[in-house]
């Protein structure tokens, strides 16, 4: 039986939900009518009985960057209250982990095999299976808010609407997000990107405008928006995404403040990656280096920056919740909290993400169940089992009354509270295509207490023992004390990969490829006229 273990909540049992200090952002609205008040506070109508579905998402948002799991530098009293009112999942890993593939197995509720995308690419039009078409189907009324990264930027995938923050990406003479166009009418001519860091440098500065028009705050109150308005008869399905906090570390200088005095954990350092230490002076490496040595203050500056942004998102979905409440949904909601990815933040000399350690492929997974289900674990429990982003849609087919496709390979998560031994996978597999580099090319296993990597390229293994080594600082791969785990972990992988064919796995044993495969035989292609 799988361990699992209470955790406390880091509020105080009189403490709301927000603390968010100005009155636009805490939902006060001193110039409202009593028919607004009315309007804003009044119960949904929602005749259904099915329970509401929010999904509440990060963008390279580490696994260990919460209070509830454990880390004592950073501040989310939202989230980790969210935690303590429902299930906190410790083995939450992202299989693919850059933003398009891992939101293509969000997506489509399959493994990266499945749905095709085994590296950074550009996601299909049109997928077998999409969440908010089949929630859809299922009588809900589907809206997305934030960052989606799909191809094209505006496609729906299912949603009836979405208002869509693209920061970071390349906007076509046919696509502007919706929240440039606010922003354009909110502060006329001036410079959404007047910070100047690069949306994938690692650098850090305050952010120079004023805190309403950061797209952090925009997300969080249109979501607050829609709740308030949300009278429909109809379920609501509604997906928030937060484009923080992914480069820019750029948080307003009010939550920067709040880690004023707060020291920051140095990164990891792996026996493993001297390599790495060696390269170029940081003043001759680019601000975006995938790999560099530019010593510990800086990397512990960018953490900061980078805590300080989700803290503001943490506030912002304190806000969301408060919504939620006032209007009466939140007893009869699943709410659920996760990331895309990580990041390296300077772990092993790494940065951003795609890589197989902790810091880029652990996310954080926080599931608050509707009142009304039946569940044998209590608030504030930790669960332990591998789960993936494949695993949300089962789930909310579960919750919707809907029926789970057998081919589907995420499994819903309803058993893992409901039942005393559940069935649950012994893995989940991890991988990436080639990016940054030749060598990060590679396959993996993992259960969240030990980890098995396979470079695709050269043939090099690593083995991590995760519940003696979290940081990952040690490559057992070489220790007698661990053959046998690495004998058991290599066959397993093997045996994941044999569907692939012979240029992945041949007479039982892995194979290293001279090309990189980015896409597979399963991506759907684009109906041809």
């Amino acid at each position: 039986m799988k361990r699992r273990t209470f955790i406390k909540s880091s509020v105080g049992l009189g403490l709301g939900w927000s603390r968010i200090v100005s009155t636009q952002a805490m939902g006060i609205h001193p110039h409202e009518t009593e028919e607004e008040v009315k309007k804003r506070t009044s119960p949904n109508l929602n005749r259904s009985g099915k329970p509401h579905i929010i999904l509440l998402m990060t963008d390279q948002h580490r696994g260990d960057a919460l209070g509830c799991m454990g880390n004592k530098a950073i501040h989310t009293p939202n989230l980790d209250r969210l935690a303590s009112e429902g299930t906190l999942f410790v083995s939450a890993y992202s299989s693919t982990p850059s933003s398009t593939p891992a939101r293509s197995g969000l997506l489509t509720g399959l493994s990266p095999w499945h749905h095709g995308m085994l590296g950074y690419g550009a996601l299909a039009e049109k997928y077998k299976y999409e969440m908010p078409q089949m929630l859809r189907e299922l009588g809900y009324y589907t809206f997305g808010i934030g960052k989606m990264h799909w191809n094209p930027q505006n496609a729906l995938h299912g949603f009836h609407e979405t208002l869509i923050d693209e920061s970071g990406r390349v906007e076509s003479k046919n696509f502007i997000s919706d929240y440039r166009k606010w922003f354009q009418l909110q502060a006329p001519a001036q410079n959404p990107d007047k910070t100047g860091i690069g949306w994938n440098d690692h650098s850090a500065g305050v952010y120079q405008l004023d805190e309403h028009l950061h797209p952090t705050s925009w997300t969080g109150q249109k979501a607050c928006e829609l709740i308030r308005h949300y009278d429909a008869e109809q379920p609501l399905f509604l997906k928030v995404s937060f484009a923080r906090p992914h480069s820019p570390y750029d948080p307003p200088k009010r939550y920067l403040d709040m880690y004023e005095k707060q020291e920051m954990p140095t990164p990891a350092k792996g026996d493993w990656c001297t390599k790495y230490a060696e390269l170029k002076r940081p003043e001759e490496m680019p601000s975006d280096a995938a790999f560099a040595n530019f010593g510990d203050a800086y990397a512990q500056n960018s953490c900061r920056h980078y805590y300080a942004n989700i803290t503001f998102i943490d506030d912002q979905i304190g806000q969301i919740i408060q919504c939620l409440q006032e209007k009466g949904m939140y007893d009869n909601a699943l709410i659920c909290f996760t990331s895309d990815h990580g990041d390296m933040m300077g772990d092993h000399y790494h940065w951003r993400k795609t890589y197989p350690y902790e810091g880029s492929t652990h996310i954080p997974y926080i599931i608050k169940w509707p009142k009304s289900m039946k569940r044998l674990l209590p608030n504030g429990t930790k669960v332990d089992f591998p789960v993936e982003l494949r695993d949300f849609l089962p789930t909310f087919l579960e919750i919707a009354g809907g029926k789970v496709p057998t081919d589907m390979d995420g499994r819903s998560l309803c058993p893992l509270v409901q039942e005393t031994n559940p069935t649950w996978r012994k893995y989940i597999d991890l991988e990436h295509a080639t990016c940054y580099a030749a060598d990060n090319y590679w396959c993996g296993l993992t259960d969240g207490k030990q980890k098995y990597i396979w470079n695709l390229h050269n043939g090099s293994e690593q083995l991590f023992d995760l519940e003696k080594d979290p940081r990952e600082e040690h490559n057992c791969v070489s220790d007698e004390a661990y053959a046998s785990t690495l004998e058991v972990m290599r066959a397993a992988l093997a045996n994941h990969l044999k569907e692939r064919g012979d240029s992945f796995v041949r007479d039982g044993q892995l194979q290293t490829r001279a090309q990189t495969l980015l896409y597979s035989p399963n991506f759907p292609l684009k109906e041809k006229n």
